[in-house]
């Protein structure tokens, strides 16, 4: 069997660079374990604005400009809602805060998204005594579903193994790679943090950062935005929000902890004073970077070896752009942007 392409991993960046590989009529395999659920687990949400700073967030413009129109496209594919808009009220601590966001606000990259009118809207179980500022144009992206639809349509398509990838089987040859059979003109590897097992690309200074989430029913709490204070808590309906997240270095695990779960309980009842119960309550580990940009880019000595990486917090913003990037440096030559190739580290 031969394919142009082989592709290890499926989280947001293996479905974003298989629908490059489509658009461009490529054929591949995937190769999936589900030992990564970054992706999985991810609150999905796009929002082009540093929160804790009120700075643009890096390329976030043109990142939307892809985005976007690719999740409606997988909409389209298979006739079913991912993308759910809605704002965020960013809750003040003080008037500083609310002075540097109406400073932040006239900054043309930003002016698009921010509002320049202090929200002092009173809403039940909420403590935001400053009150707001809101964000517009912004949203989520519901990954889980996506991607079990995603992977349900390889499956069909026979364009999926499910199997863990066997490095050692890899053989580098003159024209490609072969692996237990299979030819390919090129392999790009999408694993999350599982990088860090890859022999060929593991010396790329991954950082895994844990993150636990909880999703609670709170019948009183009635809003239809994403509140952003000490954690982000977004509406999924039927008086369900999702609540995050944690950020642990050390805890490698993708189990779900009672020290996660009292972080985020602890903080969430910081501003939120109406009854909740917790109804899940999931962890995974995001592929971070120290500099937080992707790595994106070809081995220094097997071209025919990539790798796609590292999209951190804002895969679902990113994870379009950096894949069409990709295709055109390994199809079409076109030099990748500094800032995401892995050159930087070679």
């Amino acid at each position: 069997m031969q394919v142009d392409y082989i592709i290890v991993g499926l989280g947001l960046a293996g479905l974003a660079f298989t629908k490059e590989l489509e658009k461009n009529n490529k054929s591949y395999l995937v190769f999936e374990n589900h030992s990564q659920n970054s992706s999985m687990v991810a609150g999905g949400v796009y929002n082009p604005v540093v929160l804790k700073r009120f700075t643009p967030v890096w390329n976030a413009t043109e990142q939307l400009a892809i985005a976007l129109p690719f999740y409606e496209d997988l909409e389209i594919l298979f006739k079913k809602k991912y993308h759910f808009k809605f704002d965020i009220y960013r809750i003040f601590k003080s008037v500083e805060e609310q002075n540097n966001w109406f400073m932040a606000s006239d900054n043309p990259v930003l002016s698009n998204y921010m509002s320049t009118k202090l929200i002092n809207e009173k809403h039940e179980g909420i403590l935001a005594d400053f009150g707001y500022g809101k964000l517009i144009n912004t949203g989520r992206i519901d990954t889980k579903t996506l991607l079990e639809d995603y992977q349900d349509y390889l499956l069909d398509r026979d364009l999926i193994k499910y199997e863990s990838f066997q490095y050692s089987e890899l053989k580098i040859t003159e024209n490609g790679v072969e692996y237990k059979g299979l030819k390919a003109s090129k392999i790009v590897f999408c694993e999350g943090f599982g990088l860090k097992n890859n022999p060929f690309f593991n010396e790329l200074p991954m950082q895994e950062a844990k993150g636990e989430l909880i999703t609670i029913h709170a019948p009183n709490l009635n809003v239809d935005f994403l509140i952003k204070s000490a954690l982000f808590v977004f509406p999924l309906g039927n008086n369900l929000y999702k609540v995050g997240a944690t950020f642990n270095w050390k805890d490698k695990t993708q189990l779900p902890t009672e020290e996660g779960k009292n972080e985020l309980t602890t903080k969430l009842e910081s501003f939120i004073t109406v009854p909740y119960k917790i109804v899940e309550h999931i962890a995974g580990i995001r592929p971070t970077v120290k500099d937080r940009r992707p790595l994106v880019g070809k081995h220094p000595k097997h071209p025919n070896l990539a790798v796609l990486n590292g999209l951190g917090t804002r895969g679902v913003m990113i994870a379009p752009t950096v894949a069409k990037a990709l295709y055109d440096h390994l199809e079409n030559g076109i030099a990748l942007d500094k800032e995401i190739s892995i050159a930087r580290f070679l």
